[in-house]
């Protein structure tokens, strides 16, 4: 099974993208290597604009591109964007429903030795606290490039969640994406495991462990909506009576909390937990390491599925 890097991936697909619409601008804050936009720069240097390292100039730039009727796609890190700039997200872009499309490299520990600064363990919980924002956390190549596609036509402002560690290919190219949506990936009735971005292809070596292992049937399900989230896939995988969440983000404010919270409105009874960066800051290692250690990788998952039988 091949690999890629996703920055790489959405950077270069920029390109085809700019060639689809010529509303489509790129804006970046001197992060056009890290981004990897340099092609669409090229390819369109009269709407590719950097505007040096001011984020928060940076939205609001892109705000007002969105206001006389392009379509700005905003590269920085996830950090960056969602915290640095978080005031400029809310106010200029959501709360006018700009079609402004943030697109957050560095999501998670996936930055590694990098550090607690360049990560993003909190930009879910932030984002989506604010009003009116699609968003989106991206698992594989394929998908990465059907959400782009996808946010050509869609009204109002996106968030897109991208990690910098590679990922196995999971799609093919006929892989639909909406938003709201999840995919099941593996079928099953004996527990499930809620993932997003770069777990997902380690929920999916788990279950096969288990399933080859025990015979049990573990439910593999995408969750690449953030929000909107797809309330049904959650409710249906209580049925199963055990649900894992995994996310590399912090335990509080990411996908666990967002199902968990479904899981309490709808008083279901099930075994729960959630695996992510635990809520306190975290020495830097290497994203690997990271994902070992926190239960996030393929064996940790599996061991967390386990515990709960």
């Amino acid at each position: 099974m091949s690999s890629s890097f996703l920055r790489n991936v959405i950077g270069e697909y920029m390109t085809e993208l700019g060639q689809k619409s010529d509303k489509v601008v790129l804006v970046n804050a001197d992060l056009a290597g890290t981004c990897r936009n340099r092609g669409f720069a090229e390819a369109f240097p009269n709407r590719s604009f950097n505007v040096g390292i001011a984020e928060q100039n940076m939205v609001s730039f892109a705000a007002g591109l969105a206001c006389e009727g392009f379509i700005p796609y905003v590269f920085s890190m996830a950090p960056f964007l969602s915290m640095r700039a978080c005031e400029q997200v809310r106010t200029d872009v959501a709360y006018g429903n700009r079609n402004v499309r943030m697109i957050g490299v560095y999501a998670g520990v996936s930055g590694g030795i990098s550090g607690a600064t360049h990560w993003s363990i909190e930009d879910c919980g932030i984002i989506t606290s604010i009003p009116g924002i699609l968003v989106l956390e991206v698992s594989d190549a394929w998908q990465a490039k059907k959400i782009l596609n996808m946010t050509l036509d869609y009204e109002g402002p996106v968030y897109i969640r991208v990690s910098v560690e590679p990922v196995k290919d999971i799609y093919c190219e006929d892989v639909k994406v909406v938003s709201g949506g999840s995919i099941t990936l593996k079928e099953g009735n004996d527990g499930a495991i809620l993932c997003s971005g770069v777990t997902v292809q380690y929920a999916l070596e788990a279950a096969e462990k288990i399933s080859a292992e025990s015979g049990k049937n573990i439910r593999v399900i995408d969750m690449y909506s953030l929000k909107p989230v797809d309330h049904k896939a959650v409710i249906e995988a209580a049925q199963t009576g055990r649900v894992v969440v995994a996310q590399d983000h912090n335990v509080i404010g990411g996908l666990g909390s967002i199902v968990g919270t479904i899981l309490a409105e709808e008083g279901l009874s099930v075994r729960f937990k959630i695996l992510g960066i635990p809520d306190r800051f975290v020495a830097m290692a290497h994203a690997p390491y990271l994902y070992k250690k926190f239960h996030l990788d393929t064996d940790g998952i599996k061991s967390e599925i386990d515990n709960l039988f």
